[in-house]
């Protein structure tokens, strides 16, 4: 096992670690649990926040009583033996790169706690809170700790908002005990119809800078580098200070360099490609993040619905009362167009091999529909995807019993999800890293799944 004994940002900030490693040394320490064979060099997390019912999408029970299976039917995919819900069919084209995994669990039946496990891989810990320093890394967030951005672009990105419930914003989504320099960077999709038509914009996301004039900018930080020069020497490299001069370059990278803007400049893009993602927020927020990994950034999460499940409306997966028409008129139909499009667009320009695509939420839905017409939150079993990045396609790996409620084979949890990324990411997942007080942190405690 690879122990890292001090935190990344102690190093990077001395040039020399406690244990006597200069940088070259710790980064090729960090490289050595790299695979150089490893397929993916890029990562799009896309996020049903919510919890997304396994029943409507990659793992329909026709054989299940009426009462449990619902009114959809099933379909064939391109994958003999493989059925996909009938409002997922543009998927179901594409079910060859696919690997549903449909027997992932765990214990975490609330919306904070089941999003904490799943971006974490990790149960909550007593007192997590929304930036929290002592929370476990998200996925996002560890994934770009090990990979390297292109210049003038960060390392990780989400999009278009944080997730919240009744106007509290969830923990999962940060770096944790990695450190603020490695939380991702929010930045707002700038076009596309809101889930539900209802904008819950709740963050100051960095698109309001975007449109700044260069000069202005560049003055500005001239300015700003006299004045934080005399800051430096009075205060010192070992505060807090380096992290706001990080992210004082970062934001002028991203404002004057040119691939993050390049790419945030959809209607630069080829008219047909534009439309095939649909003119909808999920659509346009996977268009932008494959702009994004075709511009160097090597990690970008995309949240597919509403930001606030209960705070103001909006379209999301959770889906306790008028689920059916919910999820046929208005959740899948997006969702569908978006991710298949997604694929055809990464495959068209030969970046598919290099990319993993996840599918995350959640939980799945119950195998009884409630009296609202509802299903409610269940995470005794629920699918999740995984395509690209040398995953294999045309495979099912494990199953939920014949009523849905819990696996029938193979169980796996979020943890063995998240080892399988890291696999295929080329990160060794057994690996040990110790925070910024020098406590030992595996980073994951799961086992990757055959789906290479």
């Amino acid at each position: 096992m690879l122990s890292i004994r001090h935190s990344r940002r102690d190093f990077l900030r001395s040039g020399v670690g406690l244990a006597g490693l200069t940088l070259p040394t710790f980064l090729q320490a960090r490289n050595s649990s790299l695979s150089s064979s490893a397929s993916a060099k890029a990562c799009i997390i896309i996020y049903t926040w919510g919890g997304m019912s396994h029943f409507e999408s990659f793992d329909p029970k026709p054989e299940a009583p009426v009462d449990l299976r619902g009114e959809f039917k099933p379909i064939p995919t391109a994958t003999p033996g493989m059925q996909f819900c009938e409002h997922v069919p543009l998927l179901a084209k594409h079910s060859e790169k696919l690997a549903v995994v449909r027997s992932v669990h765990h214990k975490q039946g609330g919306h904070q706690q089941g999003m904490y496990v799943t971006l974490t891989g990790h149960d909550p810990v007593p007192g997590i809170k929304a930036k929290g320093r002592n929370n476990h890394p998200s996925l996002t967030s560890m994934l770009s700790y090990f990979h390297d951005p292109a210049v003038g672009t960060p390392a990780a990105i989400r999009m278009p908002y944080s997730m919240y419930d009744n106007g509290k914003q969830m923990a999962g989504e940060g770096a944790g005990w990695l450190g603020s320099k490695h939380d991702p960077i929010l930045l707002r999709t700038p076009a596309g119809e809101p889930y539900g038509g209802v904008n819950r914009y709740t963050d100051r996301e960095l698109n309001l800078l975007l449109n700044l004039e260069k000069e202005r900018v560049s003055g500005r930080n001239a300015l700003l580098e006299q004045l934080e020069g005399t800051l430096s020497a009075r205060v010192g490299s070992g505060t807090a200070y380096d992290q706001l001069d990080h992210y004082r370059k970062m934001a002028s990278d991203i404002l004057l360099g040119s691939p993050v803007r390049k790419a945030y400049d959809l209607e630069s893009e080829d008219p047909r490609i534009r439309a095939m993602y649909g003119d909808h927020m999920g659509g346009q927020s996977l268009l932008l993040s494959r702009r994004l990994v075709e511009a160097g950034v090597p990690v970008v999460q995309a949240v597919c619905s509403a930001s606030d499940l209960a705070g103001g409306g909006g379209d999301n997966w959770d889906t306790h009362r008028d689920h059916f028409p919910k999820m046929k008129n208005r959740l899948l139909p997006v969702f569908d167009r978006a991710a298949s499009a997604l694929l055809t667009d990464l495959e068209m320009r030969g970046m598919l091999e290099e990319t993993l695509v996840v599918f995350l939420t959640d939980f799945g839905r119950t195998p009884k529909i409630n009296g609202n017409g509802g299903r409610d939150h269940h995470p005794g079993v629920y699918s999740l995807v995984l395509a690209g990045g040398g995953i294999r396609g045309g495979q099912v790996y494990g199953s939920s019993d014949r009523k849905g409620a819990e696996p029938g084979s193979d169980p796996c949890s979020p943890a063995d999800v998240h080892a399988t990324v890291y696999r295929a990411m080329g990160i060794n997942p057994d690996m040990e890293l110790h925070d910024q007080q020098g406590r030992p942190f595996r980073i994951c405690d799961g086992q990757p799944l055959p789906l290479t």
